[in-house]
């Protein structure tokens, strides 16, 4: 009898290892292969509006809603942002005007320079000749100071208007520079009316959406959490007698039960030099003990597939101790 009991005994527990086992647990892990789960985590951006102060008139997107680069995910009241590029490019209207008319003057000035420089170049002529003619007394002394003060009359008039030349290549230069300072205002009135709508900054999944229609947006104040599906990757544990049977760097397969068969590359990234306690809600493959290391395996998601907060595992290619 007692040898029965034992057949019977040894028979059931390799049952329970064979067909039951797998049927609960799933196949085995090759004697140099481990396996490990955990859940898909993603890199999150916190998005809010820059710039702009206004309420929320656009808000198309609820939470888990997959989303690509450059898509308007919410919008804001923009119409006295909208006013105010009016308002700037009424300015520059006007200094480019005030250019037109400044060069204008710049031209008569200088005109008027040319007709003063005749002028002198005539006046000294004359000079000249009634210096000349007073030492012979052929004309009065009287004619020949006559001479001198027109002579001085013209070169003032000329230094005058040189001066004026200069004014108004100034006035010139000064409504130059007021043009360029309204194009940049009218610069920083687009850039901050182009605010007015907050955009997906990379493909991802809504995880939180922290506003609703008629809210008053600020800048800092989160509107979105975005996370970053090209940057996936799944945070694992490791029990601590295996730890120095893993390499960072390492080729790791993982699968997942939302896409039964698929199988995506991936590879260790991070191995925590600390230990800690397991987490209550991880499960390993292997026997639970009390103290294990986390890992970070990034994967490759091209497809967009995998999103945060999937459970998935990760086999593991465990390397002889010491190497």
């Amino acid at each position: 009898m007692a040898g029965s009991t034992a057949v019977a005994a040894i028979g059931a527990i390799a049952f329970f290892h064979g067909p039951i086992r797998q049927a609960l647990f799933g196949p085995p892990a090759a004697a140099d292969m481990i396996l490990l789960s955990g859940n898909i985590e993603a890199h999150e951006s916190i998005l809010s509006f820059t710039q702009v102060q206004a309420p929320i008139v656009d808000l198309p997107f609820d939470e888990g809603k997959v989303v690509t680069a450059g898509t308007v995910l919410a919008r804001v009241d923009d119409r006295i942002y909208q006013r105010q590029v009016d308002i700037d490019q009424t300015n520059l209207n006007v200094a480019i005007a005030q250019v037109s008319v400044s060069e204008s003057s710049l031209e008569a000035a200088r005109h008027a320079l040319a007709s003063d420089t005749f002028d002198l170049a005539e006046k000294q002529k004359e000079y000249a000749r009634a210096e000349s003619l007073a030492r012979s007394d052929a004309v009065s002394q009287q004619t020949r100071d006559l001479a001198l003060t027109a002579q001085q009359q013209s070169a003032a008039a000329l230094a005058r208007d040189q001066a004026m030349v200069a004014v108004a290549q100034a006035n010139v230069r000064l409504a130059q520079e007021n043009v360029a300072a309204a194009q940049a205002r009218i610069m920083l009135d687009r850039t901050t009316l182009s605010f007015a709508e907050l955009k997906a900054p990379f493909t991802g999944v809504i995880a939180v959406r922290a506003a609703e229609l008629g809210q008053l947006a600020a800048p800092g104040v989160a509107i979105f959490t975005l996370d970053d599906l090209d940057h996936i990757w799944l945070r694992a544990y490791i029990n601590g007698p295996d730890i120095g049977r893993v390499r960072l760097g390492e080729s790791v397969t993982v699968t997942t039960d939302s896409y039964p068969g698929k199988v995506y590359e991936g590879r260790i990234s991070f191995i925590s030099s600390q230990a800690e306690f397991t987490p209550k809600t991880v499960e390993t493959h292997a026997e639970r003990i009390t103290q294990v290391y986390r890992v970070r395996i990034d994967i490759d998601n091209p497809s967009h597939e995998l999103l945060p907060g999937m459970p998935a595992d990760a086999t593991v290619r465990m390397v002889a101790p010491g190497q």
